[in-house]
C-alpha cells in the first residue's frame, strides 16, 4: 500500500515537471497562443530584413506591441513585404515609422515602430510608408574593410625614396 501511494506522488510530480517544460517552451520559442480579435494588422515593406523571423517582437518604445505574422517577397518590387499583428489597445498614426532594429550587438532583430504626428491612426490591413531597412553586420564589416583598404598608408613612399 505504502509503494503505491509514493508511486502516484512520483507520477504527479513527472506528470507537472513535463508540464511545467512544455510551458516554458511555447514562451520560449514566442508560440503561446494570441487572441486574434484583439489584434489588428499593418503591412511593411522593407529592401533588406536581415535575420528578422515570423513571431519577432514589434515593439514601441521598448515595450512589445504586436508580432511579425507574416513575410513575403513582393516579386513586382523585389522587396520584402512584412505583415504585422498589433495589439488594438495600441494605436497608431498613419505617419508612423517601422525599422528593424537589433537587441545587443548580435541579438535577435525586431521591428521597432515610432508614433509620428498625424491625428489620424492606422486601421487594420493599412501600409507603414515609412520604413528603414535592417544594417546587415557582415555588409557594414566589408564597407569598413574596402574603406580601410583604399586610404594610403601615412608616409609610405616618402620614407622610400629618403633611405636611398
Amino acid at each position: 500500500m505504502k509503494r503505491s501511494t509514493i508511486d502516484l506522488w512520483v507520477g504527479l510530480f513527472v506528470a507537472l515537471g513535463i508540464a511545467a517544460v512544455t510551458f516554458l517552451s511555447l514562451k520560449v520559442a514566442n508560440l503561446t497562443p494570441q487572441s486574434d480579435s484583439n489584434t489588428y494588422t499593418l503591412v511593411a515593406e522593407f529592401d533588406n530584413i536581415g535575420g528578422l523571423k515570423v513571431k519577432a517582437p514589434v515593439k514601441s518604445s521598448g515595450v512589445v506591441v504586436g508580432r511579425v505574422s507574416n513575410i513575403a517577397l513582393d516579386t513586382k518590387r523585389y522587396v520584402a513585404s512584412v505583415t504585422i499583428t498589433v495589439n488594438s489597445q495600441y494605436q497608431f498614426s498613419r505617419d508612423t515609422s517601422a525599422e528593424i532594429l537589433t537587441a545587443g550587438l548580435l541579438g535577435e532583430q525586431y521591428i521597432g515602430l515610432t508614433q509620428g504626428g498625424d491625428p489620424d491612426n492606422l486601421q487594420n490591413g493599412d501600409r507603414i510608408t515609412i520604413t528603414s531597412s535592417a544594417m546587415v553586420l557582415e555588409q557594414l564589416i566589408g564597407k569598413f574593410m574596402t574603406s580601410f583598404a583604399e586610404k594610403p598608408v601615412a608616409g609610405g613612399s616618402s620614407d622610400a625614396s629618403q633611405s636611398q
